[in-house]
Order: structure tokens, then sequence, then C-alpha cells
């Protein structure tokens, strides 16, 4: 299950999807960007997991659902 994590020393705190060093922010603006799903996992080495994780952990924080950050 693919997660995102966020850790101090890793991009100075941002969220970052777990086992990379590639931000939360970065897939949304791909995304916003009209990539597709299979272009950043292609591009990237994400899977289609990862970038989905990305997407939830966004739409909580939006929601307003308290989110659970698991430490690296």
């Amino acid at each position: 299950m693919a997660k995102v994590v966020i850790d101090d020393k890793i991009r100075h705190g941002k969220p970052i999807i777990e086992g990379t060093r590639i931000t939360v922010d970065e897939v949304l603006g791909m995304l916003e960007s009209g990539m597709a799903y299979e272009e950043i996992e292609k591009e990237f080495g994400l899977t289609r997991e990862q970038v989905l994780a990305a997407v939830k952990y966004a739409a909580s924080f939006i929601r307003g659902e308290e989110v659970h950050i698991i430490p690296a």
C-alpha cells in the first residue's frame, strides 16, 4: 500500500510519496498540467497506487479530514 509520509530530513518536511523524494505537490502539478497517470508512472518511476496516494492525501486535506502522517 502506497503512503504519503513527512520526514523533516527530506524535501524540507513536505509530504512525499514514501520511498521517493517526489512531493504530493509535484504529483498534483503533473496531473494539473495534463499528464496522464501512465505518463507520470513511466517518467517518474511511480506506480498507479503511489499517484493515487498523493491524490487521496490532497483530497482528504481539502475535505478537512484529519490526516495521519506516518513518520518515515
